[in-house]
């Protein structure tokens, strides 16, 4: 199944990925430099805020967006540990957010945290991206739906071509998708852009009910597997609530074996 975001214009320079990452299978990894970290008053930029576009892009959303409040110190220590300034919108929606919702928490933007969806998007990383906060990453995960699709920034680990584009892992095929979007444009997508039909057949009936009480650490496991024959009709599958991680570990797991 094709998954396929309409091209968007450009409308601004992304700040391309902070330190912090590096992993996806452990052999297409490269040691990087690690650097001396930017502090607080560093990384936070008063004059021009990439909040200020986030919020404008909510004001014209089209889809159900709902923002997460943050708890401030969690958005502050996840914004160290990004190391990227407020000026970009990634940034920003890690300082200012605990994460974001959208379509009742199909698909979760990771913030720095909150009862809903505990994970910030440096601590998600760590461990998959990289090692070590400070590392350089060559790729960056940074939102998700509730099937195990992951949406990651491209620092060249993914495909040496499209850097700063965001890719979608696919749970229905396990291969990296293109999505030809930068992150900035990726957040207008999930805020204003045709949701369904990019998971067109992959969206059972009455979806909504079973999806908005579901926690963002926690993801639909479907029984058969959706990237094999008998799991193509997403009626007829048994759905399990399993952790986000374990979602990961498998797919990656399945993926480096095919």
């Amino acid at each position: 199944m094709k998954h396929c975001l309409p091209l968007l214009a450009i409308l601004l320079s992304f700040q391309v990925i902070c330190s912090g990452q590096n992993r996806l299978p452990a052999n297409s990894r490269k040691k990087q430099t690690q650097h001396t970290l930017k502090n607080i008053e560093q990384l936070l930029d008063k004059q021009k805020s990439g909040w200020e576009l986030v919020m404008q892009w909510k004001k014209e959303a089209n889809n159900k967006v709902e923002i997460l409040p943050k708890d401030s110190k969690k958005a502050e220590t996840a914004l160290y540990h990004t190391q990227v300034s407020t000026r970009s919108p990634m940034s920003a929606i890690i300082y200012e957010t605990g994460g974001i919702l959208v379509d009742d928490g199909w698909l979760r933007i990771l913030g720095s945290g909150s009862g809903r969806l505990s994970r910030s998007l440096p601590e998600w990383n760590k461990g998959k991206a990289f090692d070590a906060y400070g590392e350089q990453p060559s790729f960056l995960l940074v939102a998700d739906d509730v099937l195990g699709g992951f949406f990651a920034i491209n620092g060249g680990g993914i495909n040496k071509n499209e850097i700063g584009n965001i890719f979608y892992f696919a749970p229905d095929n396990l291969k990296w998708e293109s999505t030809g979007l930068d992150y900035s444009n990726f957040i207008i997508f999930c805020f204003s852009g045709a949701i369904s039909k990019f998971y067109e057949g992959l969206r059972w009936n009455n979806w909504q009910q079973d999806v908005k009480n579901i926690q963002g650490d926690k993801g639909i496991l479907c029984d058969p597997l959706l990237y094999t024959k008998e799991g193509q009709n997403i009626n007829r599958v048994n759905r399990k609530l399993v952790p986000v991680q374990e979602l990961w570990d498998m797919y990656f797991s399945v993926s480096k074996e095919k």
